[in-house]
C-alpha cells in the first residue's frame, strides 16, 4: 500500500492541486498577523468636499496623546478605558499613525513632536547596546 501525500489547504479550506496553485492562492490573503500590525490609517473617511482624512479612531489617538498626565500609570489605566487596548498595541498603532502623511497634514506640531520623541528614544537604545570590544 502506499501512502497517499496529505493534501495542502488554502485559507479558505479548499485543496491546492500544485505547487502553482499554492503560491497564488497563499499570496493574495494576508495572514492574522499582518492584519494586527496595520493601524487602519489607510482606512480613511471622505469628508463633505471628498477629501481624504484621518478615520475617527486615528483621530482619537492624536486628540489623547496630546493630553498631558499627572503619574506614569495614568496614561495606561486611560488607554485601556478609552479604546479597550492594551498599552502594547496602542503604541503599535500610535507609531504606525505617525507615519502617515494624514496625520502630519492633520496636526503637524503633534505629529513631528511624537516622531522627534519616538528618534530620540530609538537613538538612545541603539547608543546603550552592547558592542563587541574592538
Amino acid at each position: 500500500m502506499i501512502p497517499q501525500p496529505i493534501p495542502t489547504l488554502d485559507a479558505s479550506g479548499s485543496v491546492l492541486r500544485d505547487r502553482r496553485d499554492r503560491s497564488a492562492k497563499t499570496q493574495s490573503v494576508p495572514n492574522k498577523m499582518t492584519r494586527m500590525a496595520t493601524s487602519g490609517h489607510d482606512e480613511s473617511t471622505r469628508g463633505a468636499e471628498g477629501s481624504v482624512g484621518l478615520s475617527p479612531r486615528d483621530e482619537n489617538l492624536l486628540a489623547f496623546e496630546r493630553r498631558l498626565w499627572s503619574h506614569p500609570g495614568a496614561k495606561e489605566q486611560a488607554i485601556r478605558s478609552e479604546f479597550g487596548l492594551s498599552a502594547a498595541r496602542y503604541y503599535q498603532l500610535l507609531g504606525a499613525l505617525l507615519d502617515s502623511p494624514l496625520a502630519l497634514a492633520h496636526d503637524p506640531m503633534l505629529v513631528n513632536r511624537l516622531q522627534r520623541m519616538r528618534d530620540a528614544r530609538s537613538q538612545a537604545r541603539s547608543a546603550r547596546a552592547i558592542r563587541p570590544i574592538e
